[in-house]
C-alpha cells in the first residue's frame, strides 16, 4: 500500500515542495489561446489554467479535492487586517465562499489570541478551480489553502515583495527533524489554531513537523487532523469539509482515529519515504475525467 501511495504522489508532483517558493513576476506572460479548446484529448489543466475570471454560476464546489472544479469562485481580498495574499501573479486566491470566510475568521482569531499578527496566504484555487498547470494535484474545488509558516510581517508588503519573498524552510536538509533555528512554539500555535476549527477536515504538514508536534502535543484532540505528507516544509495545507447543502462536492474519507503519533509515523523517516524511486507519470486529467458540470464551467466565455 505504501508503494502505491508513493507512486501516486510522484505522479501528481507531491515532492515539488519548492513550488510554493517559486518566485512570481510583476509582468507575467499570458498563456497563448488554445487552438481547439473542444479537443477531447486536451488536458483539463490547459483550459482551467487559462481562465482568468470565475464562472457566473452559483458558488459551489464540484467533485473531489483533486478531481473537480469551482463554480462562482470568490477571491480573498489581497489585503486584510490579519492576512496578506502572496504570489499575486499566479491568480490563485479564489475559493468557495466557505473557504474565504474561514481564512478571514481564522486569521483574525490567531491575531486576537496573540498567536501571530496575521497570516501569509499562498495558493487557494484558480478562478474556476480545476487542475493547475503547475504546483498542485489538489486545490481544485476551492476548499484547500496554503498558509505560509512565516508570520505576516509588521508592514504591508508591496507587489515585488509578494512575488519574490520566500517563506522559511522549517525542516532540516536531511528531512529527519525540524530546524530548531526556525521552528518554534509560534509555528505550532498557528497550526493548532487552524486545526481546532470545526470545519477543518485535514491539515497537511511535512513529516518532520508532525514529529515535532507529537513531541509537544501528543494526545491532544486536534492532532488527529494534522497529517504528514511530502513537501509542506515551508507552509501548511488547510482542507475544509464540503459546505452544507453542496451535494456536488465529494467529501473525503474520515481521518483514522488517534493522534497520528503511533508507529505509522516512523515510516515517513525510512529511506523508502525520504528517497522514493522515480515512478511513471500519470497522464494529465482531461475534461471528460472531471464531473460533467466542469466542462461548461471551464469553457464558459
Amino acid at each position: 500500500m505504501r508503494r502505491v501511495v508513493i507512486a501516486m504522489a510522484i505522479a501528481v508532483g507531491a515532492f515539488a515542495g519548492a513550488a510554493a517558493q517559486d518566485k512570481g513576476s510583476l509582468a507575467p506572460t499570458p498563456l497563448s489561446p488554445l487552438a481547439n479548446p473542444n479537443d477531447p484529448k486536451l488536458a483539463a489543466k490547459d483550459i482551467f489554467g487559462r481562465a482568468t475570471t470565475p464562472s457566473k454560476a452559483q458558488s459551489r464546489s464540484i467533485g473531489f479535492y483533486s478531481r473537480g472544479c469551482l463554480a462562482g469562485g470568490v477571491a480573498l481580498p489581497v489585503d486584510g487586517d490579519a492576512w496578506q495574499v502572496m504570489r499575486l501573479s499566479r491568480n490563485r486566491a479564489w475559493g468557495n465562499p466557505a473557504m474565504i470566510a474561514f481564512l478571514e475568521r481564522f486569521s483574525r482569531k490567531a491575531a486576537r489570541q496573540g498567536v501571530w499578527p496575521g497570516i501569509l496566504v499562498g495558493d487557494i484555487s484558480q478562478p474556476r478551480g480545476g487542475p493547475m498547470i503547475t504546483g498542485h494535484a489538489s486545490h481544485q474545488i476551492g476548499l484547500d489553502a496554503d498558509v505560509w509558516l512565516t508570520p505576516m510581517p509588521d508592514h504591508r508588503l508591496d507587489r515585488l515583495e509578494r512575488e519574490e519573498m520566500s517563506a522559511v524552510d522549517m525542516v532540516r536538509p536531511d528531512g529527519l527533524a525540524i530546524d530548531p533555528a526556525h521552528w518554534s512554539v509560534r509555528q505550532a500555535g498557528i497550526i493548532k489554531a487552524a486545526a481546532e476549527e470545526p470545519e477543518v477536515e485535514r491539515i497537511f504538514v511535512n513529516a518532520a513537523i508532525k514529529k515535532a508536534l507529537c513531541e509537544t502535543n501528543k494526545g491532544e484532540a486536534w492532532m488527529n487532523k494534522v497529517r504528514p505528507y511530502w513537501g509542506h516544509n515551508y507552509h501548511f495545507h488547510i482542507r475544509i469539509v464540503c459546505p452544507a447543502g453542496q451535494s456536488s462536492c465529494q467529501p473525503q474519507e474520515p481521518v483514522p482515529p488517534g493522534d497520528g503519533c503511533d508507529k505509522s509515523l516512523n515510516w515517513w523517516f525510512t529511506n523508502e519515504a525520504l528517497h522514493p524511486a522515480p515512478g511513471k507519470p500519470t497522464p494529465p486529467l482531461t475534461l471528460s475525467q472531471l464531473p460533467a458540470e466542469c466542462r461548461q464551467i471551464g469553457l464558459e466565455k
